[in-house]
């Protein structure tokens, strides 16, 4: 029974593709639709145009040659009788006139000597009588027409098409110049009804025909046609997901092939600027790698100098000259900044370059805030609510380095007191959430989607400050190494809020991502934040 439903679903699920395949959208059933619709108009045009003349052309050519051929025999036959001929004499007239090589039923209707109306039947049609020929016929057969130039006889003869219980018939009449009997014919067009109705079933199965051959005709059309436009709409695919290298095959000189070739060399075109600004990047991260390890060597003397300088600041009065103290302490400050600056440019190009690596331990999220605050002397300005016993495998100095920079951030340009807030995402508790908020006049909404980039700086709305611009920024590519994310927003209650959300056991992202543990050394570790 399994079996069998999972058949039924398969079938199903692939009727389903095959009808979305040919939606009503699709350029193939609308060519398809098209053709059809093309032939199915012209192959009705021309079998109706073709019945219409074949019909005419048969019943012409069978009318003609009965009323030939009763216009003979009413000539030879009924004009052989005397004026007011007898019952047998019409009787037998009669049926020598049915006898004809047309086959027809006779009525002929006379004068006896006496004045009395006589009629001769051929016995046709189960007896064909007077009242079988329509009264407007009669009429016209028994008027007298004005003799003239252009009309030498005073009786014609007049035909007409009924139909009798579903068969046609050809009904005739004619009456003798000079004297004599009134002849009329009725002659069975059955024949030819059958023979019309035959040639309009071939016409029709012809017309089914042509419409099956424009449907294959317009399926092989779309094919040909969509089959290029479906190779270049995958190769547009392969190129947006990065694989530059995509070509098309070219074949023929139309306008797909031409299609094609522009495509080729739009991918080409591509290819080479992409690779042109790659290697412009990768020159670009060479350049500040080399340049932040040329800077460490000067920076590592220049800051052991600004260490003794701040420890002449430091002393009793009298160590430094009064006049030159602002400028001492400005080269500090500034040495600092530079030193930590170059800091953050190698952490950021070991991002760019995809060398940083998580070296994972057990974490106890608690006492990492703890500790990240006391180390940094925050201990007065921040307050902290998180319980104790809430583990996490991370990588603890790249959270210290995020918990810094947040913290940090909120201290600078918020307001205290800062608050720290953890929380577990969900009931089974996967996701770390970490919330910083200051009490401060929050972040303009302009600079909400900004705070984040690298070097940054609402300079409108703070002021100068000594971080370099990379700290938000380093902070966010911690989190996304770990398979997590910050984002920034405004409190309702005032202030900026920092989230950091984590999954609690970073080893998965590293297992399936490939990466190892290798340990990396990184600048910004127990400083403050940027």
């Amino acid at each position: 029974m399994t079996d069998t439903q999972g058949g039924l679903r398969g079938w199903a699920a692939g009727r389903k593709g095959n009808l979305s395949r040919l939606r009503f959208t699709s350029l193939r059933l609308r060519l398809v639709v098209v053709f059809g619709l093309v032939a199915l108009t012209a192959a009705v045009s021309a079998s109706g145009i073709a019945y219409w003349l074949n019909r005419e052309a048969v019943l012409t050519r069978a009318q003609d040659a009965v009323l030939r051929d009763f216009q003979q025999e009413m000539q030879n036959r009924a004009g052989a009788l005397p004026v007011h001929p007898s019952q047998d004499e019409l009787q037998h007239a009669a049926g020598q006139m049915a006898g004809s090589s047309q086959r027809f039923s006779v009525l002929l209707v006379a004068q006896d000597p006496s004045g009395g109306t006589v009629y001769g039947n051929s016995g046709g049609i189960n007896g064909f009588a007077l009242e079988d020929v329509p009264g407007s016929l009669r009429a016209a057969v028994n008027k007298r027409q004005k003799v003239t130039d252009s009309n030498q006889s005073p009786y014609h003869l007049y035909w007409q098409r009924v139909d009798n219980h579903g068969t046609p018939y050809l009904v005739a009449g004619t009456r003798l110049i000079g004297g004599g009997p009134t002849g009329y014919m009725a002659k069975s067009l059955e024949p030819e009804a059958k023979d019309l109705n035959s040639l309009a079933w071939s016409l029709g199965i012809a017309t089914g025909l042509a419409l099956i051959g424009s449907a294959l005709l317009a399926q092989a059309a779309a094919t040909t046609v969509l089959k290029p436009v479906h190779r270049l709409g995958v190769a547009a695919r392969r190129l947006g997901e990065g694989r530059l290298d995509t070509r098309l095959r070219v074949s023929g000189t139309d306008e797909l092939a031409d299609l094609s070739r522009t495509f080729n060399n739009a991918a080409e075109a591509l290819e080479k600027r992409v690779a042109e600004m790659a290697a412009r990047d990768d020159a670009s991260r060479r350049f500040v790698a080399d340049m932040s390890h040329e800077l460490r060597t000067p920076l590592t003397a220049i800051t052991a100098v600004t260490e003794v300088l701040e420890e002449e600041l430091d002393a009793d009065a009298g160590s430094i000259d009064p006049m030159i103290e602002p400028a001492v302490r400005l080269v500090v400050s500034e040495t600092r900044r530079l030193n930590d600056l170059v800091e953050n440019l190698m952490e950021v190009t070991r991002f760019d370059a995809g060398t940083a690596r998580l070296v994972l331990d057990d974490v106890d999220i608690a006492d990492q805030i703890t500790a990240c605050i006391d180390a940094r002397a925050w201990l007065d300005a921040v307050e902290l609510d998180a319980e104790r016993g809430t583990h996490a495998r991370l990588d603890p100095r790249r959270l210290d380095v995020i918990l810094a920079n947040l913290i940090g951030n909120a201290l600078k340009h918020g307001g205290s007191p800062v608050r720290v807030s953890v929380r577990m995402d969900d009931e089974e508790g996967a996701d770390l959430v970490i919330a910083v908020r200051d009490h401060g006049p929050g972040i303009p909404e302009d600079v909400l989607p900004h705070v984040f980039d690298r070097f940054y700086k609402a300079s409108a709305s703070r002021p100068r400050s000594e971080g370099s611009g990379l700290g938000l920024s380093i902070a966010l590519e911690n989190a996304h190494i770990h398979g997590g994310e910050i984002t920034a927003a405004n409190s309702p209650d005032g202030g900026a809020v920092f989230t950091l959300r984590l999954p609690r056991d970073a080893s998965q992202l590293t297992e399936e991502s490939g990466e190892g543990t290798k340990n990396d050394e990184v600048g910004n570790s127990g400083k403050e934040g940027s």
